[in-house]
Formats: structure tokens, sequence, C-alpha cells
């Protein structure tokens, strides 16, 4: 979800930008956006390719079931220079889909650095460990609870 839609409430072209961003990344690194990932501060996929993105490692991202079947090359990286130019806070900085589809059908195309994402880094927050059975997250009868997660 873009960065001015779930603060603002705010819906624009470039919402779908940013979704498309977030997609390719999870296509690219084969896993989902939301989830742990115990990359310095990093609290989400957006976190966890710009950090790879700033240290200069982003070929380091392609799932290693699509890295058997291909060498990692420029197009990796390029996808992943797309999706986090896709993913930038400021909905400005974002290109148009008909940019991005330039940018993907033209080898020699020229791409802009992108710009930190939205929702990329994590404060420390102290776990919280449950102080009563209610809080738990197993239950005394064994049955087990589903916590539903949105992609």
């Amino acid at each position: 979800m873009s960065p001015e839609y779930a603060l603002n409430g705010l819906f624009s072209e470039k919402s779908d930008v940013f979704s498309f961003g977030v997609i390719t990344l999870e296509i690219v690194t084969g896993k989902r956006s939301t989830g742990f990932y115990p990359y310095k501060q990093s609290i989400n996929l957006l976190g966890y390719a710009w950090q790879h993105w700033e240290e200069d490692r982003s070929l380091e991202l392609l799932d290693p079931c699509i890295g058997t079947s291909i060498a990692p090359s420029p197009q990796v990286a390029k996808c992943v220079q797309i999706g986090l130019m896709c993913v930038q806070e400021d909905a400005a900085d974002r290109p148009t889909m008909s940019m991005v589809i330039s940018m993907l059908g033209n080898e020699n195309a020229a791409l802009p650095l992108p710009k930190q994402p939205a929702f990329a880094i994590g404060r420390n927050q102290p776990v919280r460990e449950p102080t009563s059975t209610t809080e738990s997250k197993s239950s005394v009868n064994e049955m087990t609870i589903s916590i539903v997660e949105g992609r």
C-alpha cells in the first residue's frame, strides 16, 4: 500500500506504481513484502532490498530458485533498481507506468538512482513477552490460533 494512501487516504496512479514496485521486488527475491528480515534495521522487503542496493549487492537479492536456472545479470540489477524507483516515499519521485515500461523495454536507458523507499527502515522496539494467558499465542485446549496477514 502506497504511503500516501496508508497515511492520508489519497489514491493516484502513483499508488499503482508503488504496488508494481513491491511486486517486482517480490518476484526478483522470491520473498513476501512483509515478514521478518534480520538485516540491520530492515522491517520488510523494501528495507531489505534498499540495504542491499546501498551496499551495491543487489544481485544477491535474486531468489536462489531463479538463480540456479540463470546467471545473475545486469537485467536483475535493472529490475531491482526499477522496483526501488517505484517504491520511493514521495509519489512525485516515482516514475509513471509508461516510464517503467519504457525503462524495462529499452536496454540502453539511463536509469535515475532511487531514493530511500517508504516504510523501509524500522525503529528498535523491545520485544514484549505476553503477561497473561489471554495474550499468549497458544491456547490451553491445544487448538491453534490463525493470524491473518494481508500481503
